[in-house]
């Protein structure tokens, strides 16, 4: 099932250059501007949106490069182009897939958004998937790779959330 729904959405690289120019910025540069965005907002409101902002990356760092790491070292699941003939639309070195540290960081950044702005914060998670479904089409990632990746940052953004203070949410 996992490589059908990948050979689907990588058979369409290379047939709309519209779309795989999207798919680049997506896969490349988007989850970074919601990085941006909440820094922009901090900047407005610094005493309102610096909880939400350093729970929000803690929640990404902790779930990209503590738990995906940690995952990674006991399972080094190639990606697929390494064995597989692929439309490769990205750039990227042979390492482990699983789970996807894109999807682990953005999920966990945006789910903590969630957590206190519901209506930004399905805005952030549309945008993580966006992120993560890009890396498939772009043939770095397999669906289950962002699949993982995804519950890892959600779950990591939901215990940094149970374990830290409470903090006033905003809205």
């Amino acid at each position: 099932m996992d490589y059908l729904i990948f050979q689907k959405l990588n058979s369409f690289v290379g047939k709309w250059p519209l779309l795989d120019s999207l798919v680049v910025f997506s896969a490349e540069y988007l989850g970074y501007a919601l990085v941006l965005i909440l820094f922009i907002y901090f900047l407005k409101d610094s005493k309102k949106y610096k909880p939400i902002l350093i729970k929000s990356l803690l929640a990404a760092f902790f779930s990209r490069f503590i738990i995906t790491e940690m995952i990674r070292f006991f399972w080094e699941r190639p990606r697929p182009f390494v064995e597989n003939n692929v439309n490769l639309l990205l750039e990227h070195s042979a390492s482990p897939s699983f789970p996807s540290g894109h999807a682990a960081f953005f999920f966990g950044f945006s789910a903590m958004v969630y957590f206190y702005n519901k209506k930004a914060g399905i805005l952030f998670l549309i945008a993580s998937f966006l992120v993560s479904i890009s890396r498939v089409y772009g043939g770095i990632h397999w669906p289950s790779d962002i699949l993982a990746g995804a519950l890892v940052g959600i779950i990591s953004a939901y215990f940094i959330n149970k374990i830290s203070p409470k903090i006033k949410s905003f809205n």
